[in-house]
């Protein structure tokens, strides 16, 4: 099965990728990067010429030719262009033998995969009711953002208030939801690692998951800091790109939850190896997601064949890319199950995705401190 034409198709934010192959089936991956998801247009063009007839079935050695085949190799960029290229190879290996990827991957390791859905926190009367409709429909894990109630419109970002009033939205959550549901707290990297300290320790009463992305993961010696004066749990890896950024926080226990985005880290390939590296540290995989249906497929079925998968980020589709991407998963009381369609169980209809098109200017928010100087995203 020789690849004969790949074609990338810019829908809203994300980023399709779309392999055909001689036998005339196709596979579809996604290779979404937030506000650069041009500067991946062009490494996938870059890499496209590599790719024409190779053998579709091959997708360790095309992983490899691609990410070590040149002198300049991983980053955020290209490895969402492999990511693009490997997750649409594992849909097509699915699509070729007849069996759900899972099935390839190792087979099921689980039934089904838990879920966690966002809890709104622009005040916190709105983010009680949000979270009461949630717990109601069944999900057992939500994710809250309060510090996104002290962030202005013009993106000024007051962490003195949010660290002060953050205690009052998670203690009112838990009172609403009790404990028998997890909170995982985000804090999108926003804090110094003595303010994470002071985070994690004044919100350690109300018993949370774990602390999503308290601070970059660019250092880990940040982590090992943070470590020593908090026991709670700590999550991060989203913005990490493949096996070797997440080591040295992987082998010395720096983290309990891998953030793993298949989407920026090679796709399924990288992300399986990842979680085997995590497995011998008893770390378990929180997979963030593209926001996507295609990044929701690919991540169940990574997830459905590791041992350490901890819980997965999900949002329903809206009308609108349900009528883009065609899937087949079963979402039920809180947990996500893959059919037995051939592949991920996802189809892109393409003349839709044409017309809806990009999202333009393709730029995320800049914020900015009260004294005018910059923070993080």
């Amino acid at each position: 099965m020789r690849i004969t034409d790949i074609r990338i198709f810019p829908v809203g934010q994300f980023l399709y990728v779309k392999i055909y192959t001689d036998e005339g089936l196709d596979g579809l991956g996604e290779a979404s990067l937030s506000g650069r998801s041009l500067s991946v247009v062009e490494a996938l063009n870059a890499i496209k010429p590599l790719l024409i007839g190779q053998d579709a079935t091959r997708i360790e050695f095309i992983w490899q030719d691609i990410f070590r085949g040149t002198f300049w190799r991983g980053g955020p960029v290209l490895q969402s262009a492999l990511a693009g290229i490997d997750i649409a190879l594992w849909d097509l290996a699915g699509k070729k033998l007849g069996v759900p990827t899972y099935r390839l991957l190792g087979g099921a390791a689980r039934e089904r995969v838990l879920l966690y859905r966002h809890v709104r926190c622009d005040n916190i009367r709105n983010m009680v009711n949000h979270a009461e409709s949630l717990v109601k429909e069944g999900y057992k894990v939500l994710r809250m953002s309060p510090f996104d109630a002290f962030s202005s419109d013009s993106g000024s970002f007051d962490v003195v208030r949010g660290l002060q009033g953050s205690v009052e939205y998670i203690a009112a959550l838990r009172e609403t939801v009790g404990l028998d549901i997890q909170i995982i707290f985000e804090a999108h990297t926003r804090l110094t690692p003595p303010q994470a300290i002071q985070l994690c320790n004044q919100i350690s009463p109300y018993l949370p998951y774990y602390v999503e992305d308290p601070i970059r993961s660019e250092n880990p010696a940040s982590f090992a800091h943070l470590r020593a004066h908090t026991d709670v749990a700590i999550g991060t890896g989203e913005q990490l790109h493949d096996k070797w950024t997440f080591r040295e926080l992987i082998e010395r226990e720096l983290i309990d939850f891998l953030r793993v985005d298949i989407c920026h880290t090679g796709g399924i390939t990288e992300g399986k190896k990842i979680a085997a590296m995590g497995e011998v540290h008893y770390q378990e995989l929180a997979c963030h997601y593209t926001a996507s249906p295609v990044s929701t497929a690919a991540m169940l079925h990574l997830n459905l064949s590791i041992p350490n998968c901890a819980v997965q980020e999900y949002a329903p589709s809206g009308k609108t890319m349900g009528d883009i991407v065609k899937t087949s998963h079963i979402e039920n009381n809180g947990y996500l199950q893959a059919s037995n369609d051939p592949g991920l169980g996802i189809e892109l209809n393409e003349k839709a995705a044409e017309i809806h098109g990009p999202q333009l200017p393709d730029e995320p928010p800049h914020w900015r401190r009260p004294d005018g100087s910059v923070t993080d995203w």
